[in-house]
């Protein structure tokens, strides 16, 4: 149907909660109001006691396409997405092969627009020897350019310090870091192999990848920034510490700003114990002290967004005992809304803020048009959940290819009732629906 009218509605836009209809329209919001008549030909979906929310706009992915189809797909890892409540996400360039080119960019886009079934946007990947490309990007091709300041998956660290100056100089878009120093990771692992061979327990990987060397990339990132006047964002920060580059308050304004996945602020070190290589992530997670300040840099500004970093690795490679084979990084697309609304149910996160960090702000960084709000006008990427409900967290339910999920046996206090991409339903509380609306982001840029 082309109209589809939500009722009795509680909606969370813009700092406020409050009751209202809103009609959809040829895949946009046509209108909100306190009470709106139902046209002729609308389909009524009646929303008492649930509460309607803008999409959730997932900046950080890996949906591991093209190259790695045994770990996922944009098929199968959008329908993880769209079953979680995220309309939109913008995936990263450590394929194989690397996203570190226009046509490399085309590439993934046509795949998308065969495939995807939420809307996407494509990073384009910096490296020691692209720099036209990264001066060159197409800015409507590309949400941002990735560059990988830390090594990690795919191979494409930039450590020539000269070409990151030029990144920061000449880079035309947001300009997304990876942050962990390097070197200060490999005299780690000399250390612990030097006692353990090996043989180095997972327990030690976030003082591998430790805090340190968190704080001495996102010094140097955030130095560049200032320097250049750049546009950064920095990715999946995980400690206290690293909060004193960042400025509290709201983001409009900022030109540097920093986000915080959902895995960091429900696990912690002590995870490592039970959970071993299937909570193994770069940059690790780390402790309950640094978790309660991200919590409150989330509350306070310092944190303008909160993202997933989804990347699947199968079970079988995860459960390796050897721990430079167990590969880093963890399925989470489909658990970020939910995982979040629990924070709200245990007092940890307002429900504004999450649309804020997860909703409103991720359009607004990457210059996204016409969506991450509830406005007349935009998309109709919709969430409609039940915040009373209740989520368990098992492999059953998981969309993700891997099919697993490091929040086995949890059970998460809020529910995905509903998801609409762009005025067409795409999940309906059990069912992922093949409605072929997704699109590409688009920017006003």
């Amino acid at each position: 149907m082309s109209q589809i009218l939500i009722t009795n509605a509680t909606l969370v836009n813009e700092g406020e909660i409050f009751s209202a209809d809103l009609l959809i329209k040829n895949g946009r919001i046509e209108r909100i109001s306190d009470q709106i008549s139902a046209p002729a030909d609308a389909q009524v979906v009646d929303a008492k006691g649930l509460h309607l929310l803008p999409g959730f706009i997932d900046d950080q992915v890996h949906f591991r396409d093209p190259g790695a189809p045994h770990k996922g797909s944009i098929r199968s890892e959008s329908r993880a997405a769209v079953a979680g409540g995220v309309t939109s996400f913008m995936d990263m360039p450590n394929t194989n092969p690397t996203t570190t080119n226009e046509a490399a960019l085309e590439a993934k886009h046509a795949v998308a627009r065969e495939h995807a079934a939420a809307n996407w946007g494509f990073y384009l990947g910096a490296s020691n020897n692209n720099i036209e490309d990264v001066r060159a990007v197409n800015p409507h091709l590309a949400c941002g350019v990735k560059v990988f300041m830390g090594a990690s998956t795919g191979n494409m660290l930039v450590d020539d310090e000269k070409v990151l100056s030029l990144i920061f100089r000449d880079c035309p878009l947001v300009i997304a870091t990876h942050c962990e120093y390097s070197p200060m990771i490999e005299e780690n692992i000399a250390a612990a192999e030097a006692r353990y061979g090996r043989e180095i327990p997972v327990e030690l990987h976030p003082k591998i990848r430790s805090a340190e060397a968190c704080y001495a990339s996102t010094e140097m990132a955030t130095s560049l920034a200032r320097e250049h006047e750049a546009r950064l964002h920095v990715l999946h920060l995980t400690t206290a510490r690293e909060l004193d580059f960042f400025e509290p308050g709201p983001m409009a304004g900022k030109k540097i700003t920093a986000e915080t996945c959902i895995h960091f602020l429900h696990f912690t070190d002590a995870d490592f114990a039970t959970l071993g290589n299937r909570i193994k992530c770069n940059p690790a997670i780390k402790t309950a002290a640094d978790q309660a300040g991200l919590l409150a840099a989330l509350d306070d500004g310092r944190i303008d967004i909160l993202a997933t970093d989804h990347a699947p690795h199968t079970l079988e490679e995860k459960s390796t005992n050897d721990y430079f084979k167990a590969p880093a990084g963890l399925p989470l697309v489909q658990d970020v809304l939910v995982g979040s609304l629990d924070l709200v149910a245990r007092g940890k996160l307002s429900l504004t803020n999450l649309v804020t960090k997860g909703m409103h702000n991720p359009a607004e960084r990457f210059d996204v048009k016409d969506r991450g709000y509830l406005r007349e006008g935009y998309w109709a990427d919709l969430v409609l959940v039940d915040l009373q409900g209740e989520t368990a967290a098992t492999q059953e339910r998981q969309r993700a290819h891997i099919g697993w999920t490091p929040f086995e046996g949890r059970r998460f206090q809020g529910r995905v009732v509903s998801t609409w991409v762009n005025g067409a339903l795409a999940f309906d509380g059990s069912e992922v629906i093949e409605h072929g609306a997704a699109q590409a982001l688009s920017y006003d840029r």
